[in-house]
C-alpha cells in the first residue's frame, strides 16, 4: 500500500468518484473538494501528496489555484481540462502544472499519470544521484533539492529543479528537447516539447545575476554555460 495523499479537486460528482474508485485501488489515500477556495484551505492544512485540479472549478479557477499554491510550493499537480487546445496545456504548465490530462479521460490512464509524477519526484537512487552539484555560484543539493544562488536560496518548482541538474550534469553540452524531455520528464510524459522551452525560460528567470546562463542552440536544443 502506498502512504500518498491524492486530493482531486473536481466539481463534477461522477469525476472524484470515478477518480477515487482507480485510484483507491491501486493503493492511494483520497481526498476530494468541489472548489478552487477549499483546495486552497485544503493545502495550506494538510498539504497532499499530489493534487488533481480541474481547470474550470467555482469561485476560484484551476489556473488561480496554480497560481497561488505556487508561490511556495512545489505540490506535484495534475491539471483537468475539458478542451483539448494547447493554449490551455500551456498555460497550465507555464503556471506550474506539471500535466495535463483531457477529460474525459480513461481512469487507468489517470493513474498512470499519477504513477509517473510521483516517480519523477522520488526517482530510485542511483550512483551520485544525492549528489550537490555546484558550478560558478549555483548550487543544487539533490536531497533537500535547494537551489541557491551566491549563497541564497532560491524557491524552484519540481521540473525546474531536475532541468537545472540535468543542465549541469551536462555543462557545456547542447541537450535537445527530446533529451530533456526523456532525461527530466521521462517517457510516461505526453505532453509537447514547448514544456520544455516554457521551463527553460522559468528556470532563466530563477537563475538571473547567476554565473550561469542557458542558451539556445538554434535548430538543436539548449547548452548550459558558466559564464
Amino acid at each position: 500500500m502506498k502512504n500518498e495523499t491524492i486530493l482531486v479537486v473536481d466539481d463534477e460528482a461522477n469525476i472524484r468518484d470515478l477518480a477515487r474508485m482507480y485510484l483507491e485501488k491501486d493503493g492511494y489515500r483520497v481526498d476530494t473538494v468541489t472548489n478552487g477556495v477549499d483546495a486552497l484551505a485544503y493545502v495550506k492544512q494538510t498539504p497532499p501528496t499530489l493534487m488533481v485540479l480541474d481547470l474550470m472549478l467555482p469561485e476560484i479557477d484551476g489556473w488561480e489555484v496554480c497560481r497561488q499554491v505556487r508561490v511556495d510550493s512545489n505540490l506535484p499537480i495534475l491539471m483537468l481540462t475539458a478542451r483539448d487546445d494547447d493554449i490551455d496545456k500551456i498555460v497550465g504548465l507555464e503556471m506550474g502544472a506539471d500535466d495535463y490530462l483531457t477529460k474525459p479521460f480513461n481512469p487507468r490512464e489517470l493513474v498512470a499519470r499519477v504513477r509517473a509524477i510521483l516517480r519523477r519526484i522520488t526517482p530510485e537512487k542511483d550512483a551520485g544521484s544525492d549528489k550537490v552539484r555546484k558550478i560558478g555560484n549555483v548550487e543544487a543539493n539533490p536531497s533537500s533539492r535547494d537551489v541557491f544562488v551566491a549563497g541564497e536560496r532560491v524557491v524552484v518548482r519540481t521540473k525546474e529543479f531536475d532541468l537545472l541538474v540535468t543542465l549541469m550534469d551536462h555543462l557545456n553540452m547542447v541537450l535537445s528537447r527530446d533529451q530533456l524531455l526523456d532525461q527530466v520528464w521521462g517517457n510516461e510524459f505526453y505532453g509537447p516539447t514547448r514544456t520544455v522551452d516554457v521551463h527553460v525560460a522559468s528556470l532563466r528567470e530563477r537563475l538571473e545575476g547567476s554565473s550561469l546562463s542557458i542558451e539556445t542552440v538554434w535548430g538543436k536544443g539548449y547548452k548550459l554555460v558558466n559564464i
